[in-house]
């Protein structure tokens, strides 16, 4: 784990910086509260665009109300007007006309080092995002990001194909590819385990990472707990690192172990099964 000097970064090296344009999460678990938390774990200054305010907990989502995009895009030109980013991190957007805005600021900031997280269903099943938005995001915004990170149930919905084991994973990982993105990490978290795998109470968890020709894996050992927030985490570390100057496949192993360690140390705050993620463990615990 590459993790923060213990120095005045600040006097030392030029200060870092991120931008999440995301939703709020009423829980704190997920969303704009969960990528601050990771940028200041990582050493990043971390700023935000809100672009859907969510009522939810441990237990669901209640309800969701998008922004107006002039509104989110009013928060990217604040931001980014004043104080700049080193990398953009992109997660729920809700609605096409938010996808498009968002596209459209990142032509006209010229912006590098953008990670999307193409966030269209909560853990607990809620969706959170239109159909239209779907095409928007696939279409307009992905071929715009360095990376984009969908789950299993992302890019299943994004390459109109079931993924069900890592074969089916390398070949979403290259539709999106074909598609238009710059590279692709498809997220194996929810892959079924084997029976024996899943009796012992072990396994691993397999991201695939696809860019160019080249196809690589990235494995972690398989943690028998839910968390709540691990995509938006995952997507913000991997932001952080890129701002923090790493190249991409080393900033994504970074954000890889990063989460397990955060994961690893989760806690339940709510009634709900999911625990959220200990941002801080670097602080905390130590590497």
């Amino acid at each position: 784990m590459v993790l923060p000097k213990d120095t005045d970064a600040m006097s030392k090296a030029r200060l870092r910086k991120a931008l999440t344009i995301a939703g709020s999460d009423s829980g704190g678990g997920a969303g704009i509260q969960a990528d601050l938390k990771t940028f200041a774990a990582l050493d990043v200054y971390g700023t935000c665009a809100i672009t859907s305010v969510t009522a939810q907990n441990s237990l669901g989502v209640n309800a969701v109300e998008a922004l107006p995009p002039g509104v989110v895009r009013a928060q990217i030109d604040a931001v980014l007007q004043d104080i700049g980013a080193d990398a953009v991190k992109i997660g729920m957007l809700a609605n096409s006309a938010i996808a498009l805005s968002v596209a459209e600021a990142l032509d006209d900031y010229n912006l590098d080092n953008v990670v999307l997280d193409p966030v269209m269903v909560a853990a607990s099943g809620d969706r959170l995002l239109d159909a239209e938005a779907v095409d928007a995001i696939r279409d307009e915004l992905m071929p715009r990001c360095q990376v984009v990170t969908p789950n299993l149930d992302e890019a299943a919905m994004l390459t109109d194909r079931d993924i069900n084991d890592l074969d089916g994973m390398r070949d979403a990982a290259r539709t999106l590819l074909e598609r238009g993105a710059q590279s692709v990490l498809v997220k194996g978290g929810h892959l079924e385990q084997s029976e024996a795998d899943a009796k012992d109470g072990g396994g691993e968890v397999v991201d695939v990472f696809a860019r160019g020709e080249d196809t690589i894996t990235i494995v972690n050992q398989r943690l028998e707990v839910e968390g709540h927030g691990t995509g938006c985490t995952l997507s913000s570390a991997l932001a952080a690192y890129l701002a923090r100057g790493l190249p991409l496949e080393e900033a994504l192993r970074e954000a890889c172990a990063y989460l397990h360690q955060a994961l690893r140390h989760g806690y339940r705050v709510g009634g709900g099964d999911p625990v959220v993620l200990e941002h801080f463990w670097p602080q905390r615990f130590g590497p």
